[in-house]
């Protein structure tokens, strides 16, 4: 796939009405799942995921990290170059 990171994959897809792939799929969701239990998700689906501070993407992305890890989900690398 190249070197671009996987987020700008998945964001490129979603503007252009593309399918996600299953790893992509849980990926989102998982982000909207922790962004639901921080309390983001009116900020997010109001204002968008852009009106987020550093601090908050932060913690979403330190826990979708943790999760991964804790469930032996793929990293975004492994993600990326399956396709």
């Amino acid at each position: 796939m190249g070197k671009t990171p996987l987020k700008k994959v998945i964001k490129a897809k979603l503007k252009s009405h593309r399918e996600l792939s299953a790893e992509e799929k849980l990926r989102e969701k998982m982000k909207y799942e922790i962004a639901h239990e921080l309390g983001l998700d009116d900020k997010v689906s109001k204002y968008g995921w852009g009106a987020l501070t550093a601090e908050e993407t932060g913690r979403i992305g330190g826990i979708m990290t943790k999760r991964k890890k804790q469930y032996n989900l793929p990293t975004n690398k492994m993600i990326s170059e399956r396709e």
